[in-house]
């Protein structure tokens, strides 16, 4: 049996993932879903990743969304022996040092460090509008379950040995693109693999996503 780790990105909560959950399980998968809100950093959230890998006792496919594309990887160079493949959805990943902050356009730089500065005390970047990521019909929906984001997960800079780079993945980019997420698992020596939808596809289409999810380590 395959056990799918699937962590949420960036404002979201396990929440993401409940309409995939079922479509895994039909298809004979277990999966976990660390939880990731709170006031914690990126290094905090690879290490909750990391020790959900630790309960794996079988095959083990880790999927992170977006941000969690930095968390994920970083929880992989953790537990390298426990790791089977890594999927990123639409993920922000890049080599030794990177950071969402690094990886991403200035503009958006800019425009998260002024909601941040805006928003009490600057160390949390309040949700963004589901329509911003080209969630329309389930936009009321997701909105209610989006949480603050701190601002340190986006500056803080991932830590890696190189263990990861001994574990195959696949990066799935939702079509049309918003970010470079195509190349960031290309750069890596990923699979590329195209899926029509916005950057939340797995609160629009699960069936899809899950559908690619399942498909991504291969044969064996």
């Amino acid at each position: 049996m395959t056990t799918f780790v699937l962590v949420h990105g960036a404002w979201h909560g396990p929440s993401a993932w409940e309409r995939v959950v079922p479509a895994l399980a039909a298809a004979g998968a277990r999966t976990l879903v660390p939880d990731l809100r709170g006031d914690h950093g990126l290094h905090d959230h690879a290490g909750t990743v990391a020790a959900a890998v630790g309960t794996v006792r079988d095959e083990c496919v880790l999927v992170g969304h977006s941000y969690a594309g930095l968390v994920v990887r970083e929880a992989a160079d953790a537990r390298p022996e426990a790791v089977d493949h890594i999927v990123l959805v639409d993920g922000w990943a890049g080599p030794d040092g990177a950071s969402l902050f690094g990886l991403a356009p200035d503009f958006f730089v800019e425009a998260m460090r002024k909601a941040a500065e805006a928003n009490g005390d600057g160390r949390f970047i309040p949700p963004l509008p589901p329509a911003l990521f080209g969630v329309t019909d389930e936009a009321e929906w997701l909105a209610e379950r989006l949480v603050p984001q701190p601002l340190r997960t986006f500056t803080e800079a991932t830590r890696l040995s190189g263990a990861v780079d001994g574990i195959p993945g696949t990066a799935v980019h939702c079509e049309p693109h918003t970010f470079p997420f195509r190349e960031f698992g290309a750069s890596l020596g990923y699979r590329t693999v195209p899926i029509d939808g916005p950057h939340d596809v797995m609160v629009t289409d699960p069936e899809a996503i899950a559908r690619v999810i399942l498909e991504a380590p291969g044969p064996g």
